[in-house]
This record gives C-alpha cells, sequence and structure tokens, in this order.
C-alpha cells in the first residue's frame, strides 16, 4: 500500500490509502484476462459509502462474464456482460460483505463502522420488486479488490449476525436467486420441492433454504457430492449420472412435487413437467443444461401448472435474505476460500465445478 490521503467527510480517525490491491478482468477471455494491479482507492460521491472488503464470494455469473458469454445466445461473435457491452479493466466480485469506513455525505456519519452486507444490484425503479439494471462487479467495479465504493442503500448493516463475513458473503447472488425462486414458486411448509443443479452455489442454497421453511426437498446431484447436499437439508437425492433422473425423481415423490427449483433445464425441462402435481410450479433460473427446450403445452394447461422464469433478487427478496442472515437462520456451506491474488485459482476450481458450498476470495 503506497502513500496515504486525507480523510473523506465522515471518515474514522485513519486515513485512507491512496492506492489499493484489486483484480480486473482486462477483457472478454480465459483466465489470462486476470491480473492483480495496484489502482487508486475509490471514494465515494454522494449517496455512496466505502466499504472495506472483508470477504467477496464467486459466482457463475463472473465466469460468463469474464468469458463474455452472455452475448453468445443471440450472436456468437458478439461477447457481452449480463446487461450489455463492459467497460475494462473491470474488478469482478458481486458478493461483498465488509465494514463501511467513508461516506460521501459530511452529514451522513451514522453508517461509518457499521458491518454491512451488500446488495449487488441496482434496479430499474424504487418499488420492492424492481428489477435490476446493474450489477456490482459487472457494470460497476465490484469486491475483488480492497476497497469498493457501493451506494449507501444497498449497504445493510449485519452488525447483529452471529455468520462470519466468509459466510455473508457467500448469500448475495446465490441465496437472492434461490430465494426468489422459492418465493416465485410459492414454497412453504409441507411442500415437496424438487431441486436440480443441487451441489451448485444457487442449488445449495436452495435446498438449506426450502429446508429452513419446512419444506422435504429431493435434491439432485451427482452421487458424489450426495451425503454434502444432504447435509445440507436434502431429504432425498436423486444421482443426476444414473441415466434416470426422471424416473427416480418420480420414485422419491410418487405424489408428485408442489414445486421445482431448476438450475439446469435443457432435455429433462420438457418431460419433468409431468413430475408436478396439478396446480405445481416449475421456476427455472439457469440454462446449465441447455437452454433451447421443448414442451408440451399441454402439460401446462390441462393440470394448471406454472412455467416461471425467475433471475437473482428484487429489493423486497434481498430485505428479507438480510434478516434471514441477521438472525443467522442459515449458514452458507462454504467450500473454499481464497487470498486477493489466487481470484485466477478461484475461477478454476469453479469452472471444474467438483466442489460442493461457495469458494469466497478474502483480501
Amino acid at each position: 500500500m503506497s502513500q496515504t490521503s486525507p480523510p473523506p467527510s465522515g471518515l474514522l480517525t485513519q486515513p485512507l490509502p491512496r492506492t489499493m490491491r484489486a483484480v480486473v478482468i482486462t477483457g472478454h477471455g480465459g483466465l489470462d484476462v486476470i491480473e492483480e494491479r495496484e489502482v487508486p482507492v475509490p471514494r465515494p460521491g454522494p449517496g455512496e459509502v466505502l466499504v472495506r472488503v472483508h470477504a467477496a464470494g464467486c459466482n457463475n455469473t463472473d465466469l460468463w462474464t469474464r468469458e463474455g458469454s452472455y452475448g453468445a445466445a443471440e450472436d456468437p461473435d458478439v461477447r457481452t456482460g449480463w446487461l450489455g457491452p463492459l467497460d475494462f479493466p473491470r474488478i469482478q466480485g458481486a458478493d461483498v460483505a465488509g465494514r463501511v469506513v467513508a461516506s460521501g455525505d459530511g452529514a451522513a456519519a451514522g453508517p461509518i463502522g457499521a458491518r454491512v452486507l451488500v446488495d449487488p444490484a441496482e434496479y430499474d425503479g424504487p418499488g420492492l420488486d424492481a428489477r435490476p439494471a446493474d450489477v456490482l462487479g459487472s457494470e460497476r467495479n465490484g469486491g475483488f479488490a480492497e476497497y469498493v465504493v457501493v451506494p449507501s442503500t444497498r449497504a445493510h448493516s449485519v452488525d447483529e449476525s452471529p455468520l462470519t463475513d466468509v459466510e455473508l458473503a457467500a448469500l448475495p447472488i446465490a441465496y437472492g436467486t434461490a430465494l426468489g425462486m422459492l418465493d416465485r414458486g410459492a414454497v412453504s411448509e409441507g411442500h415437496t420441492v424438487l431441486v436440480t443443479g443441487a451441489s451448485g452455489g444457487v442449488g445449495l442454497a436452495a435446498v438449506q433454504l426450502a429446508h429452513s421453511r419446512g419444506a422435504r426437498v429431493v435434491a439432485v446431484c451427482s452421487s458424489d457430492k450426495g451425503e454434502a447436499v444432504r447435509s445440507a437439508g436434502a431429504d432425498a437425492v436423486v444421482d443426476r449420472r444414473g441415466g434416470q433422473v426422471l424416473a427416480d425423481a418420480a420414485g422419491a415423490a410418487p405424489e408428485g412435487y408442489d414445486a421445482v427449483v431448476d438450475v439446469v433445464a435443457g432435455a429433462v425441462l420438457g418431460p419433468g413437467l409431468s413430475l408436478l402435481r396439478t396446480g405445481g410450479r416449475w421456476v427455472v433460473a439457469g440454462a446449465l443444461g441447455g437452454w433451447s427446450v421443448d414442451i408440451d403445452v399441454r402439460k401446462l394447461y390441462l393440470a394448471n401448472l406454472s412455467l416461471v422464469g425467475s433471475t437473482m433478487h428484487t429489493p423486497r427478496i434481498f430485505d428479507h435474505l438480510v434478516e434471514i442472515a441477521r438472525r443467522g437462520e442459515v449458514r452458507p456451506v462454504v467450500a473454499a476460500t481464497f487470498p486477493l491474488g489466487k481470484v485466477r485459482e478461484a475461477q478454476a476450481q469453479l469452472a471444474q465445478r467438483r466442489h460442493v458450498g461457495k469458494l469466497i476470495v478474502v483480501p
């Protein structure tokens, strides 16, 4: 860390450094576009706070944003971030837990020193069900750095949470997405729920959150990860490599499912609708198994089924997630932690999908 500068208005007594360590992507591409650099410490403007990053979670969105694969569905020759073209270099890292050290508002010293969980989204409107309009680590610089600037309204105090900073940093994207899926699937106590991709970040979060609601959870994952998924709250596990996922899922819930929480889609989705009870809901928020699917619409309307898309969270969902974090109702599963200089290794491990739980970067 190099020279320090005078503290901005609202800062605690210790002055801020002028520069910080950060990991950036220099463009779309492979792991080689990830670089560690020394960059200026950002300064918060009006309505913003500066957070000292204690932990930052890794997500599949980091991989897909770096690779530029969001644009590939429309045109394989166009690479974009989730919401469009990106400016480079870009600091990734949407999931941030840390402590507020400065405010851009001279009179807004209240949050200074607060331990916070950051909502990574900015929204397209003021309502509680507004949709994300940009995301930390994609359209704005994120948490793979020692400091990050965020809107003050997105820094939620979690001083009373029994969770560690590493556990808190596992929550925003994966658990926010999973919570939104359970909400759209109207999952509640006594329901039977099927979760696909159950050993991944969103899938495992859905297992834990559905279990915490009192639902019976059947999880689809590879057999070598089954015990870990059971430990997270699954009542039964279906081996995705067994060659008969639909038959095994039907056997695990002979009376059918109230909801399916799906991050895989692909060939299973169309015929899988038969697993639902009358009035059941299939909620999809991913396409790891393929984005093009065949559906017999008669299965939908004859059984009053709902096929629901779900992407990330809303302000209302994130507020609920913060309350869960404050009470420690769910303790996230953390597979491994990495120092800031090892983001490349973290993303390589994430892409291999051999772990169960979240990978967290600790600056």
